[in-house]
């Protein structure tokens, strides 16, 4: 299968192909899983499940969230179990047992985080070649305030407190790169252009104020470049 450009919502497949044609390596599901990408399952709306649809009485996009539900399918599932996800308001909820099940074949994956994943795939050796040399902290991340002083006038969530919160600003923890041996929230970075697109994708927060926060910010200045360069791989 050759993929020229990924639609908006990837099936396994299409992701795996076109993962295979940009990093010349073999991709399944348990590796799209392992990366940390999120899988989602469009549901429709189901009367018995009133609290998970809201006012998305069309349905909505699942998020298969759950460390437990991820490990099954890597392991091999030969369909999919979810029993904690979000709700189509974004809050997190867990599922009346058994959960809901679905075909393997309703499994998706946004483009922007597989082009994420392969932009985080390719900075490695592209960093060790052309980045001057920087602080140590400076080039994996930035700290909370920094964080907050960049992003947070531009939510309406409490980014503080999402930041500081188990389950995260996207329900999980992707962004977040460093933390001491203890987990001290004080010592604590994020990788701000996996956050900026994370932000877009999930609050819909307009690219073009992204872009401007990383031209105006001095803590972000540094990664404006791999900022551009995500905007080109997601053709913004």
């Amino acid at each position: 299968m050759t993929i020229t450009e990924l639609p908006y919502r990837a099936s396994t497949e299409q992701c795996c192909a076109w993962l295979e044609q940009h990093t010349n390596s073999a991709w399944n599901l348990a590796r799209l899983l392992t990366q940390g990408l999120t899988p989602h399952v469009w549901l429709d709306y189901d009367a018995s499940y009133p609290e998970l649809f809201g006012e998305a009485n069309g349905g909505y996009p699942a998020p298969i969230m759950f460390e437990q539900d991820t490990q099954r399918l890597a392991a091999g599932s030969e369909d999919v179990l979810i029993t904690f996800t979000k709700d189509a308001d974004k809050i997190p909820v867990r599922l009346p047992a058994p959960g809901i099940r679905r075909p393997l074949s309703d499994l998706r994956f946004y483009k922007k985080e597989i082009v994420r994943l392969l932009h985080a795939l390719n900075k490695p050796p592209e960093a060790e070649k052309t980045a001057p040399a920087k602080p140590k902290d400076a080039q994996k991340g930035i700290n909370r305030e920094q964080v907050l002083n960049a992003f947070a006038a531009m939510l309406k969530i409490d980014l503080d407190k999402a930041l500081t919160s188990e389950i995260g600003v996207f329900g999980d923890e992707g962004a977040k790169i460093k933390g001491n041996a203890r987990g001290s929230k004080k010592n604590t970075l994020w990788n701000p252009v996996t956050l900026a697109l994370g932000l877009n994708d999930s609050y819909r927060v307009p690219m073009a104020r992204l872009t401007r926060a990383f031209e105006e910010q001095d803590s972000l200045l540094e990664w404006r470049e791999n900022w551009l360069q995500s905007l080109d791989l997601l053709g913004e």
